[in-house]
């Protein structure tokens, strides 16, 4: 029997500044804006680093898979693509093993600015981190970790039940 979910938020009495999910947000757009700005004299903008920073750490290879691992459509990929091709980043090329595929490699300046990324995600997020305690950054994260189960079970179900329908 699925367990029934805690009100915690009441329509009446609801204040986005006090949404879990706003403050998330709130903290996710400062760090990524922060990122960002290390990265201006790159030419790289938060779009485009997360993309480099995902091939450097080899979670895919091809357009598509990119797109998936980063959250964005196909679309949104190619352009994204397009840009860091024009700014010596990142090159396409056809698979040998099948031509239909296109497969993505970093150039050597692209290797150097996405080495480079996880240094500058170290210093910020620790940066936001100060004052907090090692077994408590510990909490935060297992915490995070329950939410975001919660959240993909909650999508799941709703892939399931829009196949269902």
């Amino acid at each position: 029997m699925a367990q029934r979910p805690t009100t915690f938020y009441r329509p009446g009495s609801y204040r986005p500044e006090d949404s879990v999910t706003y403050l998330m947000r709130q903290i996710t757009t400062a760090v990524a804006s922060e990122v960002s700005a290390l990265l201006g004299p790159d030419g790289l903008t938060h779009a485009q680093w997360v993309p480099l920073l995902k091939l450097h750490t080899g979670e895919a290879s091809t357009p598509a898979e990119l797109a998936r691992v980063c959250y964005l459509d196909a679309g949104s990929m190619t352009r994204t693509l397009d840009r860091l091709e024009a700014k010596g980043f990142v090159r396409r090329a056809r698979s040998e093993d099948d031509r239909r595929v296109v497969l993505l490699e970093l150039t050597p300046q692209g290797r150097d600015t996405a080495a480079r990324i996880p240094e500058l995600l170290c210093e910020v997020q620790n940066a936001h981190l100060s004052g907090f305690s090692r077994a408590e950054v510990d909490t935060l994260k297992e915490l995070l970790q329950r939410l975001l189960d919660n959240t993909q079970e909650r999508q799941a179900l709703l892939v399931s039940d829009l196949k269902t329908a």
